[in-house]
Order: structure tokens, then sequence, then C-alpha cells
């Protein structure tokens, strides 16, 4: 016959189990709860690490070395896909500079270009510093979202067709100048669009004759110049403005990435002067 558990003992059992119980036993051993719960996650993280490693190292995933040979294939591809840009040339192209320099930038722009407008004056100060050593040659690279961009472009080379290097360049100067404060588009600065007439006033600024800038721009006879000086830089592997492309007997071939500060540019031109 079962011996019987008295009342108090069943009681006592009961406030074991209870919830105010187990509230202070929490209460009483958190912190060692809380590393016990630290210990389990960072246990869990460690395998995982180990599992994706393992995971790796047997050919189930792409390991770290086998991107870094995919970038570096791909930086190879692309260097060597500049030397494909139309060499200089001192009859046709615009360039400042020394026409005999071991070192040419050639420069892909977009005259609507906010970040060409910002890489203007880099420029302008690479001539000051290495005028003798440099030249920089400026080509054609309007993008089709900046719709005065290719209208612009045809009017500088009007400019110099019917002025000359040197008119082309203050033309462009004075473009460059005329967008960064937005006066190019004169008394409508809402419509965002450059004139005729002030394509015409800035050429004739320039030096060149402006009744024969008119002429040229209304028959749109510089259009085609500007697409193929558009399609040598994209063949060179040009895919957006400012694209410039460094060239020397001594360095190779080297893309400056975007509107960088002279100091930079600089750099890069150390390794070709």
């Amino acid at each position: 016959m079962a011996k019987k558990t008295p009342a108090k003992e069943v009681a006592q059992v009961a406030d074991r189990f209870s919830f105010q119980a187990f509230s202070s036993f929490v209460n009483t051993n958190f912190s060692l709860i809380i590393i016990l719960v630290m210990a389990f996650v960072l246990g869990f993280l460690s395998g995982s690490l180990w599992t994706e490693n393992r995971i790796l190292k047997t050919g189930g995933g792409v390991a770290l070395n086998d991107i870094s040979a995919a970038d570096a294939a791909a930086a190879a591809a692309a260097a060597k896909k500049l030397e494909q840009v139309p060499a200089f040339d001192p009859k046709t192209d615009h360039f400042r500079g020394n026409k005999d320099a071991e070192v040419v930038m050639i420069e892909y722009s977009d005259f609507e270009c906010p970040y060409c407008n910002r890489f203007h004056p880099t420029m302008i100060q690479v001539m000051e510093e290495y005028s003798d050593k440099v030249a920089w040659v400026y080509r054609h690279f309007p993008l089709s979202f900046h719709p005065n961009a290719q209208p612009l472009a045809e009017a500088s080379e009007c400019v110099a067709t019917y002025g000359g290097n040197e008119a082309f360049w203050k033309f462009s100067d004075s473009v460059y100048e005329k967008m960064a404060d937005g006066s190019i588009y004169g008394s409508n600065p809402e419509a965002k669009k450059v004139s005729t007439e002030m394509m015409v006033s800035l050429a004739s600024a320039a030096g060149a004759n402006g009744s024969q800038v008119k002429a040229c721009l209304d028959s749109k006879e510089m259009s085609q110049k500007v697409k193929d000086s558009q399609a040598g830089g994209s063949k060179a592997g040009v895919t957006g403005t400012p694209g410039t492309i460094i060239m020397s007997k001594k360095g190779g071939f080297d893309l400056v990435p975007g509107a960088l500060p002279f100091e930079q540019v600089e750099a890069m031109l150390s390794e070709h002067l």
C-alpha cells in the first residue's frame, strides 16, 4: 500500500515549480543566463563561418582570390581597350600645351556635364604646371540626356573652323564659365536652353566670325564630326564624362576616373612623366 504524501510536502514541491520561483531564479542568475546565451550565439556564428570557409575551399563557392583574379582580368581588358583611342593629331585635334609632349591627355567631354565643368579648372591647372610636358586634347562626348551638349559641341567645331584653335579654347572656356553661373541660358534660365544667339555671341567674343558660325550651325555640317569624336571615345572604353585617357611611352595608358582634383591627377601623371 503506497504511503500518502503529507499536504505540507505537496505544497512545498508546488512552490518550487511556481512562476514566482522561476522569476526569482532568473533574477538571481540573470548575469549567468546572459553569458550562456552569448556563448551559444558565438558558437553558432563560429560554426557558420567555419562551414562557409569549408565550402569555399572545396569549390562550393567563389573564393576571394578568384574574385581578385576576375577583377584583375577585367582591369587588364579595360586597359587594353584604352589603346584603341584614336591617335593624337596636332593638325586636326583641339589641344593645349606641347604638341610634341611625351604625355598626352585626351579628354572626352560634354559641355553641359556638371562633372566636366568641375574638371575643366583641374585641366587648366595641369596646363599651368605642365604645359611644356603635356598635351591636353579636347574631344566631344555629348550625352543624350543633355540637350544642349550636341549643339554646343557643333558650335565649338564651327568656331574652330572659322576662328582656329585659339578661338576654340576661348569659346570652350567661356561656355564652362557661363554654365557654372547659369548665365549661358540668358534671360530664361528656367528653360535650360542655350540659344543660337548665345552661341554666336560667344563665338564672336572668342574671335570667330559670327555670321559664318551661325550659317555653320544652321547647316548642321559639324554634326557628324561630333558623332565621330564620340565614337572614338566609345571604342576606347569611355562610357561617361569626363573620360580622360593619359598615354605616354613611359607609363602606357591610364584612364582618369571622372572629375578628380588636381592633386590626384598630378599623382597619376607622375607615373608618366
